[in-house]
């Protein structure tokens, strides 16, 4: 077999880089190693700074409401539900059911595992930034990402957003390092990264693709062994989560309400990122930072472009293109912009002047391009932290009915904005009407929904007064929507009484004529 043999380029543009890796390694037990605590520590520390404050502020939202849901079912009856639907979550609904059992099920608490992994995501991007580039360039792309608006917004959800971005940046970092320095640990270990990505949401594992990318270009640089063990690391991580993946085939329909339209297309920057300002500036700078990442340009890139383009030209077929589900897209971004940033400064030439001079010209930089934008970020931070304008005040709606309940009261629901499973948890701790119409529990059914009263007449007996609960928007919050057999049976022996109008939920006294 014939040797590989660098050219006269290759070599020049090679050699400082592995001067630098050299070095890097003859002090990894020194300053390397406090450089790194540095590059995780700060970040992280900004992005819990973000991310805590305000934590179990904003009310849960349908998506969170099914969390809970999920996570406080038996394990026999999670195994029912996933039998059904959502079993791609399971993973998530499996270690959410263990935490709510030792923490509790605030929104608070539910909510703490993801600012935690979101935490963690902005300390690896600051590890993943040292790595491919300067110390600099991860502090700062760290820094960048921990006050992006969207990382508070998506750090105070009970989902599994956050988790799928750290472990997508998990696998990126455990790459880089198979690549520095092969081994079956490290290897192994990549791979479990990887089915991590795909347990955490499955798009996130199209961040495989940038892998390839950057798996080649080492097999041009002279690399023999590189995409063999790339190839069987990534076939064990996706073999681990095929089952998932196959029988979560039959369940995506679940999703076909999202229809994709070039308007969301146009909105993806303020969706993805929390504002246009924050989302057009990083993108913008991101697009010039690709000239500054070298031979990580084409892994940045496919990591930042291709994802959004992917779920994009196939959302008619798998409605898949959603900001949240392409969160963990946003590190590439920071990345980039950090790299073209630092390269202003010579800090990512190898090449160039290390005087004092130009280290604090570049802190300079760094710090100010940090602080410029998180003061325009900061008040798009603050929105993500209040309640969804578009969703129901359950939170108040639960407050109505738990000061004007009585003993005997029963409850029924109106409207398609998962009332019953949203009325459930805010009113998991107080004393709640019963649920009059209910006859089959989801827990029954194997499902979110329950299954009402086929004879609606027989089911009312015997209550005097029933608690409405409707999301209903026209103005008539029993007759629309509602079962006509039922609403029947409630305008015939029921009459409207005292009726309180919330954010997009209505909460009615009906008592029996």
């Amino acid at each position: 077999m014939t040797a590989y043999t660098p050219s006269v380029d290759e070599t020049r543009d090679q050699a400082p880089e592995e001067g630098a890796r050299s070095a890097h390694r003859r002090t990894s037990k020194g300053p390397g190693k406090a450089s790194a605590w540095l590059v995780f520590a700060l970040p992280a520390l900004a992005a819990l700074a973000c991310v805590l404050p305000g934590l179990g502020g904003r009310q849960l939202w349908r998506d969170e409401h099914a969390t809970w849901w999920a996570s406080t079912l038996s394990m026999h009856d999670l195994g029912r539900l996933i039998g059904n639907i959502d079993v791609v979550f399971t993973p998530y609904y499996a270690t959410m059911h263990l935490w709510i059992m030792v923490a509790g099920d605030s929104p608070a608490m539910l909510r703490l595992p993801e600012a935690l992994a979101m935490a963690v995501s902005a300390g690896l991007i600051g590890l993943l930034g040292r790595k491919m580039f300067a110390v600099r360039t991860g502090l700062l792309a760290g820094l960048l990402f921990a006050v992006v608006p969207a990382i508070t917004r998506y750090g105070q959800e009970a989902r599994p957003y956050a988790f799928a971005t750290m472990f997508a940046l998990l696998a990126t970092l455990l790459l880089l390092r198979a690549l520095d320095r092969p081994s079956l640990r490290t290897w192994t270990l990549y791979a479990l990264a990887v089915a991590a990505t795909g347990f955490s949401h499955l798009v996130a594992m199209s961040v495989l693709a940038g892998h390839l990318g950057l798996v080649v270009l080492a097999k041009r640089r002279g690399d023999r062994i590189a995409h063999y063990a790339f190839a069987g690391a990534a076939l064990l991580g996706l073999s681990i989560t095929f089952p998932m993946v196959a029988q979560g085939t039959g369940q995506s329909g679940q999703i076909a309400w999202n229809v994709t339209t070039a308007k969301d297309l146009t909105q993806f920057p303020e969706s993805l990122f929390g504002s246009w300002i924050t989302g057009g500036a990083v993108m913008a700078l991101g697009l010039i930072g690709l000239l500054a990442a070298r031979r990580y340009a084409v892994l940045l890139a496919a990591w930042a472009v291709l994802p959004p383009v992917l779920t994009f030209v196939t959302a008619n077929q798998l409605h898949l293109f959603l900001p949240r589900y392409l969160l963990f897209t946003i590190p590439a971004w920071t990345l980039l912009v950090a790299a073209g940033v630092t390269r202003l400064t010579g800090r990512l030439d190898p090449r160039a002047r290390r005087g004092a001079g130009v280290q604090v010209i570049g802190g300079l930089l760094v710090t100010a391009v940090a602080a410029g934008y998180a003061f325009v970020a900061w008040p798009a931070i603050g929105d993500a932290k209040k309640d969804l304008p578009m969703e129901p005040d359950y939170r108040a709606a639960a407050t109505v009915i738990a000061d004007g309940e009585r003993p005997g009261d029963g409850m029924i629901f109106n409207g398609g904005m998962s009332e019953r499973r949203a009325m459930a948890y805010e009113l998991r701790d107080r004393k709640a009407p019963k649920d009059v119409l209910m006859e089959w529990t989801p827990q029954q059914n194997g499902s979110y929904g329950a299954t009402e009263c086929q004879r609606p007449a027989r089911c009312l007996a015997g209550v005097d007064r029933l608690w409405l609960v409707s999301t209903v928007s026209d103005g008539r919050p029993l007759l629309t929507g509602m079962a006509k057999k039922t609403a029947a049976a409630v305008e015939k022996d029921f009459r409207a009484g005292h009726e309180v109008k919330l954010n997009h939920v209505v909460v009615q006294v009906l008592e029996r004529r």
